[in-house]
């Protein structure tokens, strides 16, 4: 291949790049659910006629963008690509196939240029509410969490399935918003399809596999190249959660090979009877992505730099569920795997590596009470998400209130206020929940609401760091674990159903990130930037945004 063809594939790679990021931006304005449009919960990519990755938005998590990565290759082998027709698009929410519980939806459009397939389009988003007990962790297997969409067709040559649609409406709290969500994947799956055949028509190619081949290619080097500057060896690490029933270990041995990276969470606690399990597919994706975040970081995310990543666990650990256990809350342990990986590899590449973080998507899933339908009342059903603090880094803090892994943006308070009739009455960083140290962990927050139409909602907790804070590094304290109570009363546990009744205050708290290095190493500069973030905290809590500085400041 010549200098001016090399040139060229990237200049299509480049596109590609804003093809799917056009992809996933159609998704997230049409979406209804505001865990969507606010917060980013979507996945976005193309792949080629072999169902590889070829690339994905950057707007997205790693939940649904890599496993919409391996699920794409299991909905292909399902259909046959010679009975697949123009404007058929492909469903399904099994959370051993998608992203790992109910609430997501995937789905896989064949892309037609000159009457074939050139490859596929897909994404995911997360529905609000596909009934059963919610979105929370109380189920005792998958039965109990909602409706189960085997692999099928939603569209069948542009005609919807609509006897599928309205059995996802009917077994939902949120019928409208759902059936909104469905139509905004689809026009994402057809905004992708659209812009890369006028792609492949501007440069005139009339299949993507040369293309496909040397992005792949290219990105693999790229990746065992960087997998090379780490020492071959062994490492293996223990993180200690909360759980449900009881505490968790969750156990990994990072093995670095020539050209590839083995993670085995051999020695991980068993299942769990609640739904915080995690199958393997989105454990998988959340320790890759932490690995990928140090490891070849500049190397966009498709097949090749995802392929020397190889992760196991044995069948009945809770990072690698069965069916049909329950899931609904799979992003709970399954985003501390980050920190998990970290451990082992702080152990070779300390200089790269932060302390531990709050880590876990503090999101709080609400829904009516039972008896408000009942009596007439509408039902509703939501999932604000929010944030604690990342661990310090090696040579900066840990950034407060930051969505990380997960890449959920925090909630907007006014969004929630207009979705549902629940009043956010304060939210605030957290003062000195961050780890001591030379680099302070990040703040996480504190977030008060209540009823705000004097009738009785339900909040579904599932959190992590209520026990266990985040750990400090090299000399860091840690950061200050999570807490959730209702009014003065006593601290809740982080999971389990809470009921909210009228002028009741539920508060919650979420942790601060671990400290990095001893404190007395703090610079001065630092430190008196402490004080006055302290006084401002302080200053607003105590008057619940009413405070202003005087002339004086």
């Amino acid at each position: 291949m010549n200098l001016f063809s090399k040139t060229r594939q990237q200049v299509m790679w480049n596109r590609l790049l804003a093809v799917v990021e056009e992809q996933g931006q159609a998704l997230i304005r049409a979406a209804f659910s505001p865990i969507v449009r606010e917060c980013g919960d979507i996945s976005a990519g193309i792949f080629d006629v072999q169902g590889r990755m070829m690339a994905q938005a950057v707007t997205g998590t790693p939940g649904h963008i890599n496993t919409m990565a391996e699920a794409v290759k299991s909905l292909r082998d399902l259909f046959p690509i010679q009975t697949m027709q123009p404007g058929d698009i492909y469903l399904t929410n099994d959370p051993w196939i998608a992203s790992g519980h109910l609430n997501d939806f995937l789905l896989l459009m064949p892309v037609f240029h000159d009457a074939r397939v050139v490859g596929f389009t897909s994404c995911t988003s997360h529905l609000v509410d596909l009934g059963g007990l919610g979105m929370g962790p109380e189920g005792t297997d998958i039965f109990d969490e909602g409706l189960l969409v085997p692999p099928c067709k939603l569209l069948d040559r542009g005609e919807i399935n609509q006897l599928l649609l309205d059995i996802v409406k009917a077994n939902s709290r949120e019928p409208i918003a759902n059936e909104g969500d469905i139509y905004a994947l689809i026009a994402c799956c057809e905004t992708g399809g659209r812009r890369l055949v006028e792609m492949m028509q501007e440069f005139a190619i009339d299949d993507l596999g040369e293309l496909s081949d040397y992005i792949i290619d290219t990105s693999r080097r790229g990746t065992i190249d960087a997998i090379a500057e780490i020492p071959n060896g062994c490492w293996t690490n223990t993180l200690l959660v909360d759980g449900y029933e009881k505490e968790a270990e969750l156990v990994a041995c990072l093995t670095v090979e020539d050209h590839k990276i083995i993670l085995d969470f051999t020695g991980t606690s068993p299942c769990s009877q609640k739904g915080i399990n995690v199958p393997l597919n989105y454990a998988t994706a959340y320790s890759v992505f932490a690995l990928r975040c140090i490891i070849g970081s500049d190397i966009p995310n498709n097949a090749g730099s995802l392929d020397p990543f190889i992760v196991r666990a044995p069948k009945g650990c809770i990072l690698n569920a069965q069916p049909p256990s329950p899931v609904a809350m799979r992003h709970t342990l399954g985003q501390m795997t980050p920190d998990l990986v970290y451990g082992c590899l702080r152990q070779v590449l300390p200089e790269l590596v932060p302390a531990e973080g709050a880590s876990c998507m503090y999101d709080l899933p609400m829904r009516s009470a039972p008896e408000i339908a009942q009596i007439g009342g509408e039902a509703f059903a939501l999932e604000p998400a929010h944030n604690g603090g990342t661990g310090a880094r090696p040579t900066k803090d840990g950034l407060s209130a930051t969505a990380f892994p997960s890449g959920v943006w925090g909630s907007q308070v006014e969004i929630t206020e207009a979705s549902v009739p629940v009043m956010i009455k304060s939210r605030q960083l957290r003062p000195d929940s961050g780890g001591a140290g030379r680099y302070r962990g990040g703040l996480g927050q504190r977030i008060e609401l209540q009823s705000a139409n004097n009738q009785p909602f339900l909040v579904f907790l599932s959190v992590e760091r209520i026990k266990n804070p985040a750990r400090g590094c090299k000399g860091g304290k840690a950061g200050a674990p999570g807490r959730i109570r209702l009014d003065d009363g006593p601290d809740l546990p982080g999971k389990g159903e809470v009921r909210i009744e009228p002028g009741q205050t539920l508060i919650f708290e979420t942790p601060g990130g671990g400290g990095y290095g001893p404190a007395h190493q703090r610079c001065r500069q630092a430190v008196s930037a402490d004080i006055k973030e302290q006084l401002v905290s302080s200053a607003t809590a105590q008057s619940d945004y009413d405070w202003k500085p005087n002339e004086d400041g």
